[in-house]
Parts: C-alpha cells; structure tokens; sequence
C-alpha cells in the first residue's frame, strides 16, 4: 500500500495518459458503429447472425475483464504492473483490427467464421490494455478535483478520437475519389486500418514511457480473486454507481449502434456522417464546462445534470421522420451536450470509490475495479448491439431497400424511446450515491490514519 498523497500532475504527462485514448476511439468507433453495416451491407452477413456473434463475443470480453484486472493487480514486472500490458497488448490489437477491417471476398459462411475470430482476438487484446491502462488512472492522482481534470482531458481525447473517426470514411472517400460501391467501402477500411493501426502502438509507447507507476504491492494477507470480488460487492457506492452507470450506458450504446440505420432510413438522410461530428464535436466543446460545473457542485450533480439532458433530447427523436433533418440536428446538438460529461465524470467518481476500497482493505486494487467497469460497458454494449440488431432482424429488415414500416418503428422506439427511459433510470438510481469532496477528503484522511497505526472508523457509517 503507499501513501496516496493527493498530487498535481503536469499537463505532459495528462497528455501522455490520454493519447492513448484517442487512438483507442479511431478504433473502436468503426467497430462499434461502422463494422456491423460494413459486414451486414457490403460483405453480405446476415444481420440476426451477425449480432448473435457480437452479443457473444461481448459476454466473453466482459468474462476476461475481472481476471485481467485481478492479474494487472498482482504484476510485479520491474516495468510495472500496467505499463506490460499496455505497451504489448496494442501491438496485437493493431493486427487484429487490421485483419477484421480487411476481410477476402469469399463466401458468407468464410466471411462469418473470419469475423467471428479477428473480433473475438480484437476484443481479447481491447481488455488486455484498456483494463491496466483505465486502472493506471486512479494512481496518477489522489486529489479530488485533479482527477476530475484528469479523465477530462483523457475523455477529451477520446471525443476528439471519436470525431476523427467519424469524419475518416467521409475524408478518406474523398481523398482518394472512392466509388460508394462495395469495392469502395472495403478499400476504406483499407486506409482506416492503414493509419490508425500504427497510431495505436505509437500513441501506447508515448503513454508507457512518460507515466511512471506509484510503487503499490500486494500486502501478507492481499485477498484472492475470489474473496476479493465478495469485497466489492460489498462497495456500497461502488455498487450504486456501477448500476447507474450500467443502466445509463446501455441507454447510450442502443443510438450509437442504430444511428447509420436511423438516419438512412427514418429520417431518409444521407448525412449521418455530419450527424455524428456535430454530436462529438459538441461533446468535445462541452466538455471543459462539464469539468467547471462538477468543480463547483459536485461531480454527482454534473453527471445527473447530463443524464437528464440526455434523457430529454432522446425522447424528442422518437417523433421525427422523413424531412426532419434541422429539428434532428438540434436535439443531436442537446444530447452531445451532455455527452462529454456521461464519459468523464463517472470515471473520475469511479476513482473515488476506488479510495474507499482502500480503506476497507489496505489495498490498492484498481485492476480488480476497473475489471468491473469494463464489464458493465461491455454488458451495456453487448446488449445495446445485440439486441439493437437482432430486433431489427426480426422487425424484417433487408439491407438497401426500402424498409417497412414494422422496421421504421423499431429503429424508433430502439434508438430514441428506450434510451431515454433507461437514462432516466440511471439517473434515479444515481440520486443514492454518497461520496461528495467532503467526504472523500474523510475517506482519504482515514486512510491516512489507518496507515499510521491509527484506529479509524468508516466516514460513510459513522
């Protein structure tokens, strides 16, 4: 265990930490949003098939995030514990991404088991550095408004790397005067592959090299995974948050799956792509505000203030259709507003408990936390996708044609309806979360005295 001092951190190394967030987002934006049509539309997938496969592959991602947390824990390399991980495990996420952006034209069940495997192996080495890489963050900084800071500027460069991606099939289809043909989108996500591959690992080394870890190794009586995973489930505010989270996550992750087929075929727009830079271009403009208003009432309240926000914009899209393309553009432009906020505060708050745990135990276990987190992403995230897919595989939707009005529903009520509902949810829930400045200066001062020999009580009971 060690000291925990809240600290100052320089803006070089906020910037080192949060590179590599940006080249994580070029990444993981055209999975999320792009690679499903791409397969669906172009390499000829079947849509209820193809999100069975990512429903599953988003359970067994959501299975490794634990272990690898528990093993970054417990590294003991002269590296570090998290820095190993990061540094080797992008090397493996660039090939895999490069091979699923570049299938070979060949039959569907060919194209289906070689998506099956690369998103599978891009998925495995996603957790193997996300997970050290979000734990590394904690132990940048124990100061309570710096962590706010902090993940604002890492989130920031995460929006800002999620607007290049948007913005990259429309500019690398420019560029290079690509046809809007199949052969023309495969050779996209040629060029996608190309650049963002090597910014990875470039990006990784730069994070690896500038960061050096707070010396932290497991006491005499450190538990195991199993007794350890017992003792978060006994985090109150951990608890509390991770369900919030969960439930507002999911909210977020049903539109960012269903917008290309929203846009295309509710509002029968072709500007999806300008959509989609408006909302992360606000977010990023938004964003420093975000940081202001948690310092001056609480990251608790910024982030309740951002679930509403959310939840109001996403109810006026369920009553939008063909020739509302202004009034869609305005309440893209309210949602990502509260967007910035819905990525950086929690993980500042999640910090927080992260401390408390400390007091419980006398350990740090940051991988072990932030396994959990990448699980209730990932969860959200797997039945955003899959759900969101397999619903409007049964709805009957056919890939470019005009689709019923059974389908246009759906993508109405599973894009905008839904996802206000559950972000109201998140925010209810969220309204029991106990750890303010206050009590977090307590906690941290326990801590303090319980490492001097000091008998502590626990600041929330008492």
């Amino acid at each position: 265990m060690h000291s925990g001092q809240p600290m100052k951190v320089s803006m070089a190394k906020k910037i080192a930490y949060a590179a590599p967030a940006y080249a994580l987002a070029v990444i993981g934006i055209p999975v999320y949003v792009y690679i499903p049509k791409f397969y669906t539309d172009v390499v000829g997938i079947n849509v209820t098939l193809l999100g069975y496969i990512l429903f599953s592959v988003r359970i067994f991602d959501a299975v490794t995030d634990p272990v690898i947390g528990y093993l970054s824990d417990r590294t003991t390399s002269r590296f570090g514990r998290r820095r190993p991980y990061i540094a080797l495990g992008s090397i493996f996420i660039a090939a895999a991404m490069f091979l699923l952006f570049n299938p070979p034209q060949a039959a569907p069940s060919f194209e289906t088991i070689w998506f099956g495997v690369f998103i599978y192996a891009l998925f495995l080495f996603w957790t193997v550095v996300t997970v050290p890489y979000e734990s590394l963050g904690p132990e940048i900084t124990f100061d309570y408004h710096e962590r706010t800071t902090l993940f604002g500027i890492r989130d920031g460069f995460l929006i800002a790397g999620t607007l290049a991606a948007a913005s990259s099939p429309a500019l690398i289809q420019w560029i290079f005067g690509l046809p809007s043909n199949p052969s023309g989108e495969r050779a996209k996500f040629f060029w996608i592959s190309v650049v963002y591959a090597p910014l990875l690992i470039g990006t990784a080394l730069w994070c690896v090299l500038s960061i050096r870890e707070q010396a932290a190794q497991p006491t005499e009586n450190s538990l195991g995974l199993g007794a350890g995973i017992r003792q978060v489930m006994h985090n109150k505010p951990f608890i509390i948050l991770l369900a919030a989270y969960t439930i507002s996550a999911l909210g977020n992750n049903l539109p960012a799956t269903l917008i290309l087929f929203y846009v295309q075929y509710v509002l029968q727009s072709d500007f999806a792509d300008l959509f989609l830079m408006e909302y992360f271009v606000t977010g990023i403009v938004f964003l420093p505000a975000w940081i202001w208003m948690s310092r001056r009432t609480g990251k608790k309240a910024a982030w309740l203030a951002s679930m509403a926000i959310n939840s109001g914009a996403f109810v006026g899209v369920f009553f939008l259709g063909p020739g509302d393309e202004i009034m869609y553009g305005v309440l893209v432009f309210l949602s990502g507003i509260g967007f910035g906020a819905t990525l950086a505060i929690p993980s500042a708050i999640q910090a927080d408990v992260i401390d408390y745990d400390e007091l419980l135990t006398g350990e740090r276990r940051e991988g072990q936390y932030i396994g959990w987190w990448s699980i209730s992403k990932k969860m959200a995230a797997a039945v955003g996708i899959g759900a969101g897919l397999s619903l409007l595989g049964l709805a009957g939707y056919v890939p470019n044609v005009e689709q019923s009005e059974n389908v246009r529903f759906t993508l109405r009520v599973l894009y905008a309806l839904v996802p206000s509902i559950l972000n109201l949810a998140g925010l209810a829930i969220a309204l029991a979360y106990p750890i303010d400045d206050k009590m977090h200066a307590r906690i941290r001062q326990a801590i303090q005295d319980k490492s001097s020999g000091k008998k502590v009580v626990d600041p929330l009971t008492s």
